[in-house]
């Protein structure tokens, strides 16, 4: 399948270096022996697209018995995006979710006024050693759904798109990119795809969208003649026709995107919101422990443990 036909890719040298508008070395931080790497937001780009907080999770390989606990915790303005290359977690939610995620799967929970969830290694993982790499992402929600009720969709490997060109590989995780749509259901304009590409393979971005983004998981790709290696994030100008290519060790991607976002987002802890009331609320409420009577309950089979607001 051709990747668009009215698109044509071009070679990456006919792209000026001034075609990235934003070059962001994510931040790394060690939680315990586990590593996470955050793109976004960044202290020069808060948002791509709806795109407002971006964690590479790991690569982590744990002992027997080892695996990763985020006992239960609140969101709300955002719908939060899990996407594993290694390993499993048992996904949980206030909306009644109980889900198991792999590598290659979609779980896509939409916070809306509020939900809580918890994300845990399967019992069947601890039974020997095991490993963690993927991606965890926050998509801010539109003002219009920002008080909608919580929702929960996973999709499974075989139901999200792949699109394949020569050395290039594209799974569709979100949104709509070359000529396919993923069936997550979706509030604003947005593309979000996991790309692997052969050595010396060339991937151009949708040209349909005005944010576009790239971060780098593995391997490196060149731009005008210039060498990016992983971890990066890039963020292109509106406009520009952009085509990268993968360095000789190949590479891992993902690309990101969509319609730019009017008016300012607020981000407090787990909380995203177009307003700092709203922000103040959901923090009296889980301060509150009302569960079940208010915005937030825990997690179905979850609910003996949870994270307490910050100080």
């Amino acid at each position: 399948m051709s990747w668009n036909p009215a698109f044509e890719p071009g070679c990456p040298d006919e792209v000026s270096i001034d075609a990235i508008e934003t070059l962001i070395i994510p931040r790394a931080r060690d939680i315990g022996g586990f590593e996470v790497r955050r793109a976004l937001p960044a202290p020069n780009r808060q948002m791509v697209g709806p795109f407002i907080f971006f964690d590479q999770a790991g690569p982590a390989e744990l002992l027997t018995g080892q695996g990763i606990d985020v006992r239960p915790h609140p969101h709300i303005g955002l719908g939060t995006v899990t996407y594993l290359y290694r390993g499993d977690f048992h996904h949980r939610d206030s909306t009644g979710a109980n889900q198991i995620i792999r590598p290659g799967e979609l779980n896509w929970m939409v916070a809306g006024r509020g939900v809580s969830h918890s994300e845990r290694t399967t019992a069947t993982a601890r039974t020997g050693p095991n490993s963690l790499f993927g991606i965890q992402t926050w998509l801010a929600l539109p003002e219009s759904h920002e008080d909608m009720e919580p929702t929960f969709e996973h999709h499974g490997k075989e139901a999200l798109p792949v699109i394949e060109d020569g050395g290039a590989s594209v799974r569709l995780i979100l949104g709509n990119a070359y000529g396919q749509t993923a069936p997550a259901t979706m509030l604003s304009e947005t593309f979000y795809a996991d790309v692997a590409l052969g050595p010396g393979s060339r991937l151009p971005l949708p040209d349909n969208h005005e944010d576009r983004g790239i971060y780098i998981v593995e391997g490196s790709i060149s731009i005008a003649g210039q060498d990016f290696e992983a971890p990066q994030m890039m963020v292109f100008r509106p406009g520009d026709r952009i085509t990268v290519a993968a360095s000789e060790r190949g590479a891992r991607l993902m690309i990101l995107g969509g319609a730019t976002f009017i008016g300012p987002r607020y981000v407090w802890w787990n909380f995203v919101a177009s307003s700092k009331d709203r922000i103040e609320e959901a923090k009296a409420e889980w301060r509150a422990q009302n569960w079940g009577k208010g915005r937030f309950d825990l997690p179905v089979d979850d609910r003996d443990e949870h994270i307490p607001l910050p100080d």
